[in-house]
């Protein structure tokens, strides 16, 4: 794959736990795979592992069925569940995906695949093995020495892994290294953390729910920040996120910063002329309209260039125009259905945070309602409440 822009943006379908074809899940998984078929601005769809609920040939077949009705491409990685008859032989032969790990650079951002569960890397049991620590760490380094962001996938926190001292060498490599973004399964419910340089972001299941409707996440990389929110199946297009300025809850130390500062001087992408409004729009009808507004103002008008997935509004106003407390975008569509996001950005007043435990869930912003976070925690991680 080669890089289109500079903005990274990918569909994130939770653990599917596949058994047969008439079951609700199976129903679910082909529905979300049909909703966003017809979407357009994904770069991949993403799913987490836990894809086979016993790692049945006839189980992946289900699964391989829905891919093969997609468009977009889709990487598929390992969980404990895609384990359960031994080896993954049934995982690779049934879905004809790449061997893990892998990595691709995609809309300029490196994204690297990893198998926690694969026999011959120390799994099922959540393990990387020697190899593949070798293998994430020669990559890292790589795209550090290019100057490349990384968007890591794998199947639950590296706090999860369970080899002698894997879990805080993995952590440690994400947290000092280039790595924007983990994406995750196995918890069952949407989660995010922020260590202040890594964003952690946990999808709810699709197989097994403990929490809410079915539905799937959006996950984006805009120039170094990171936005997410989950979108629920049965609500309609169109689906906004708001890719700049970050959210305070997901900024990241030198990456996504507005351009709000005090004496000690301006962020490093700070602009002395205002910020800009980045948000982009999905959905299966033509935009009619897409806006903005600051602190419950007056709706402003956002653009789109010719090849550009992101609207656009740039604010060259005081400081008082451009370090808003809470930024809206809203779009409306041929049809008439409309959707809005909010962000309320990170400043002076809302620093990133300082981390209480890399790699783990230490670090959970908590309830986020509108992005899709209920913070049940309902699920079979460690942490994971009343299961």
């Amino acid at each position: 794959m080669s890089a289109r822009d500079d903005l990274l943006v990918f569909a994130h379908i939770g653990d599917l736990h596949l058994t047969d074809p008439q079951a609700g899940n199976a129903r679910d998984y082909r529905a979300l795979i049909a909703q966003l078929d017809a979407a357009d601005g994904l770069d991949f769809v993403f799913l987490p592992g836990d894809n086979a609920d016993n790692g049945r040939p006839e189980q992946y077949a289900l699964v391989r069925a829905g891919l093969d009705g997609l468009r977009l491409p889709a990487h598929v990685i390992t969980g404990d569940h895609d384990m359960e008859g031994g080896s993954l032989d049934a995982f690779y032969a049934g879905l004809g995906v790449p061997r893990l790990p892998y990595a691709v650079t995609v809309s300029g951002t490196r994204c690297l695949f990893l198998d926690l569960c694969g026999s011959g890397s120390g799994g099922p049991d959540f393990r990387l093995g020697s190899e593949q620590l070798s293998w994430l760490e020669r990559e890292l380094a790589g795209a550090e020495a290019e100057g490349r962001d990384c968007a890591l996938f794998m199947h639950s926190y590296p706090a999860d892994l369970k080899a002698e001292g894997e879990g805080a060498r993995v952590a440690e490599l994400v947290h000092r290294g280039p790595v924007r973004l983990v994406e995750m399964g196995h918890t069952h419910y949407n989660e995010l953390a922020n260590d202040g340089r890594t964003v952690y972001a946990a999808c709810r299941s699709t197989g097994q729910i403990e929490e809410g409707p079915v539905g799937y996440a959006i996950a984006a990389l805009d120039r170094g920040g990171v936005a997410w929110r989950f979108k629920e199946l049965d609500r309609p297009w169109p689906f906004v996120l708001i890719t700049a300025p970050a959210d305070r809850r997901l900024g990241l130390h030198d990456h996504g910063r507005p351009p709000c500062h005090g004496a000690e001087g301006p962020p490093k992408n700070a602009r002395a002329d205002g910020t800009e409004i980045r948000a982009i729009v999905l959905g299966s009808a033509a935009i009619t309209r897409c806006e903005y507004s600051l602190d419950g103002g007056p709706w402003q008008p956002m653009q789109a260039g010719d090849g550009d997935r992101r609207y656009r509004a740039r604010l060259d106003g005081p400081p008082s125009a451009s370090c808003a407390r809470r930024i809206a975008v809203r779009a409306l569509d041929a049809e008439g259905g409309t959707d809005e996001d909010a962000v309320e950005p990170a400043g002076p007043h809302a620093p990133p945070p300082v981390s209480k435990g890399i790699g783990s869930d230490a670090d959970a912003v908590g309830a986020w309602p509108e992005k899709g976070l209920i913070g049940t925690q309902l699920g079979p991680n460690r942490n994971g409440r009343q299961w």
